[in-house]
Parts: structure tokens; sequence; C-alpha cells
């Protein structure tokens, strides 16, 4: 395994790979990877669900202002639901 690949991990937003810093995922960075325009659109709100994550939490929903710790191959819904 190459360094910088230690350093990173795999996750799938929609369906599209992503690679991404180990660690935890602010409920924003996952929001501003499926929807690049999210800064033009600040009213929107976002659900996402998500799935293959750690063993202490394998799937659940990601609240706007939390963060998850992602693992390699963890996948993402994201859908735009409205304006708040």
């Amino acid at each position: 395994m190459a360094k910088d690949e230690a350093k990173t991990v795999t996750i799938y937003i929609d369906g599209d790979p992503f690679e991404e810093p180990r660690g935890k995922i602010k409920y924003e960075r996952v929001v501003d990877l499926a929807y690049p325009d999210f800064a033009q659109y600040p009213n929107a709100t976002y659900s996402i669900v998500y799935e293959r994550g750690n063993a202490d939490k394998p799937q659940g929903t990601l609240t706007k202002g939390a963060e998850v710790q992602i693992v390699k191959d963890m996948r993402f819904r994201v859908k735009r639901t409205g304006e708040s």
C-alpha cells in the first residue's frame, strides 16, 4: 500500500467514488461532493443515508451539523429535499 493510500479511503456518494482523508466526514462535505452547487442554495435541505459504515454504526442518517467516521467502501445516498 502506498503511503498516500494509507491516508485516504474510497467512499461512494450516489454511486460515484471519492477519495477522502481517513477520519470523520461532515454533513456539509458529503452534500458538497454530491451537489457541487450546494453553496448556491443555502436554504436547501438534504437527506443523507449511509450504509457499510463503521462496525459500531454500520448504517444511519447524517444530519446537518453532524459527522460520521468513514471506512473503505462506505456508501452515502444524498437527496435534495427542499428549502428549510
